[in-house]
C-alpha cells in the first residue's frame, strides 16, 4: 500500500466516522451549531425549553388570528368588548 492509498484510506475511515456520528445524534434529536466564532453548542431538539417555546408560538398564534377576525369581522361594540376580554383571561 503506497502513501497515496494511504491518505485516501485516512479521509474515508473519517468521513465515515463523522457520517455514523451525525446519524447518530440526528436519531436522539441532537443538533450542533455553530456561530460566527467558531463556538460549537449541543442542543437537544425536544427539550422543555424548546416545548415551552412551541406552546407559547402556539399561544401567540391564535391569540392573533382571534385579533384579526375581530378587526375584519362587523361586530357589535358588546361583542367585541366580550371577545377582547377572553384573550385578556387567557
Amino acid at each position: 500500500m503506497g502513501p497515496f492509498e494511504m491518505v485516501v484510506a485516512i479521509i474515508l475511515i473519517v468521513t465515515v466516522g463523522k457520517i455514523i456520528q451525525t446519524k447518530q445524534k440526528a436519531k436522539h434529536g441532537i443538533v450542533q451549531d455553530q456561530d460566527f466564532m467558531g463556538t460549537k453548542t449541543h442542543q437537544l431538539l425536544n427539550s422543555a425549553e424548546t416545548r415551552e417555546m412551541r406552546d407559547e408560538i402556539r399561544a401567540l398564534k391564535e391569540r392573533t388570528q382571534v385579533l384579526e377576525r375581530i378587526a375584519t369581522d362587523n361586530s357589535s361594540a358588546n361583542d367585541l368588548n366580550r371577545q377582547i376580554e377572553e384573550l385578556r383571561d387567557r
